[in-house]
């Protein structure tokens, strides 16, 4: 058993909230297709500070800034492979960095964001799943960014996003056997993935994998996560994380969001209650909501 997953065994986790809400809460224009991981290249201390001051608001988990990175996405800049790997590898270095100038207080980890195939793309298919590959072009597409993370340094692999069984069953492919501690993590609504599909089918893939020491859900609405952790544990048998949306409404078209953010003391109880072993944040969700759940918590 990993030191992580012995840690959600014992205790629930306070997760980071979401690195590019405070970026751009710290007057980042974020509005690329390389997103957060443009800033990997062009002020890589930025996140750096960035996850530093998740930890300084009680996070105990830094989720990396390699979500929308990739060598397509660098390709862009005209970054070769090589030059791309490690930038990818840096977001994990940038995490440690900051991990390593926290006050020492509790135990903390760090995990290496894998997003999902769709958020190279930047046109919002990682919440329809409708991406028209098959698994296995997904997992040649998956294979060599997975390569270089595992082998950043970081304490596991965050898949994170992920909205349809394709790409589930791609991810679940390429880290079976390998030894590679990561959590999975799903994209939701209305009890089903993104691309339409019984979410506890996604769940029940995860089970018998032992690279898989967690489950989760992000990127949802916070008013369906209670149900969906009972699910998730039910089908994977898996300690089960969970770090939702703020409740704001994300439109990819006109790329803002609308909405009231925030979720609940009440929310975040009942999702405790479900089962969940690790509470964080992910879009519009920043540092006070993360002290605020670290309370809760404690």
């Amino acid at each position: 058993m990993s030191a992580f997953a012995a840690a959600l065994a014992t205790e629930n986790l306070v997760l980071d909230g979401g690195l590019a809400t405070l970026l751009e809460a710290h007057g980042q224009d974020l509005t690329s297709e390389l997103w957060s991981a443009r800033l990997l290249l062009e002020d890589p201390e930025l996140i750096r500070q960035a996850h530093l001051e998740y930890f300084q608001a009680g996070a105990q988990v830094a989720i990396s800034a390699s979500y929308q990175a990739s060598f397509e996405g660098f390709g862009t800049l005209g970054l070769d492979r090589a030059a791309a790997a490690a930038l990818m590898t840096r977001s994990v270095t940038l995490a440690l960095e900051a991990r390593a100038a926290a006050p020492v207080a509790v135990e903390r980890w760090v995990a290496a964001s894998v997003g999902p195939y769709g958020a190279v793309l930047a046109d919002g298919s990682e919440y329809r799943g409708d991406y028209g590959l098959t698994v296995t072009q997904l997992r040649e597409w998956h294979r060599p960014r997975l390569e270089v993370l595992a082998d950043a340094g970081a304490d596991l692999l965050a898949v994170e996003t992920i909205p349809c069984l394709a790409e589930v069953e791609a991810v679940l492919a390429e880290l079976a056997g390998t030894g590679r501690a990561a959590w999975i993590s799903l994209t939701c609504a209305d009890g089903r993935t993104r691309a339409g599909e019984p979410v506890a089918e996604a769940f029940a893939m995860m089970r018998e994998v032992e690279e898989i020491v967690a489950v989760g859900i992000n990127c949802t609405a916070p008013e369906a996560v209670a149900e969906l952790v009972a699910s998730a544990w039910e089908a994977s048998g898996k300690p089960v994380l969970v770090y939702p949306n703020s409740g704001e409404v994300w439109d990819p078209a006109a790329r803002s969001w609308s909405g009231t953010p925030g979720f609940t003391a009440e929310q975040v109880d009942s999702w405790v209650a479900a089962g969940a072993a690790a509470v964080g944040g992910c879009c519009r969700v920043g540092p006070g909501q993360i002290r605020e759940i670290a309370a809760l918590l404690a």
